[in-house]
């Protein structure tokens, strides 16, 4: 391992992190008072993501790797979908009339919603398999580590963005996070199928 390898990580962990990093912006607007351990249970999610994608990418590679091929196009379409169905909700939340005192009416992030936040921007990390599969297990197993340590500190400010941001958006906050996330998922979409 090289200081390119670990160079050559870093980049990737950026790369990889700019959606859950607009997804950690949308969630700190929608819920702006969240504390400090919440926005690093949620930064640890993405990162937690982040970290096993790569791997499962690099083992279906080496194990199963027609089957792989055949799931690949499918990426795109999944990380739409569960970011419009996300992303879709909040508007429909946010399209409600919200009164001065409580805000938006949306609950505070669940666990299930995050989740399938985690899977939908961390789904493409999948295919970095390919790009590490001449890669060693313990190279692998570091390169994923050092990605799921960039997306936790890309997260973090990510919550810190969207929570300046949601003081100022106040009642709009649902309706402006669902258009935000609805377009994450369209960009994913349109990167994996077009580019």
């Amino acid at each position: 391992m090289t200081l390119l390898f670990f160079a050559n990580s870093v980049l990737l962990g950026i790369s990889l992190a700019m959606d859950a990093f607009s997804v950690s912006i949308v969630n700190a607007i929608i819920e702006p008072a969240m504390k400090r351990s919440r926005r690093c249970v949620i930064a640890g999610v993405y990162a937690f993501f982040q970290f096993i994608m790569p791997l499962a990418g690099w083992f279906l590679v080496h194990s199963f790797v027609t089957r792989f091929r055949r799931f690949e196009p499918l990426i795109p379409w999944i990380a739409l979908i569960l970011l419009a169905v996300i992303g879709g909700s909040m508007i429909r939340d946010g399209l409600h009339p919200c009164d001065e005192e409580n805000g938006c009416r949306t609950a505070p992030l669940s666990w299930g919603l995050l989740l399938m936040q985690g899977i939908a921007t961390s789904i493409d990390a999948l295919s970095v398999g390919f790009t590490i599969a001449t890669s060693t297990c313990l190279e692998a197993l570091t390169a994923s580590l050092i990605i799921a340590v960039v997306t936790f500190a890309i997260c973090l400010l990510g919550l810190r963005i969207g929570r300046i941001a949601g003081n100022r958006l106040s009642g709009r906050a649902c309706l402006f996070g669902g258009i935000i996330l609805v377009l994450i998922g369209i960009e994913i979409f349109v990167r994996g199928v077009f580019f």
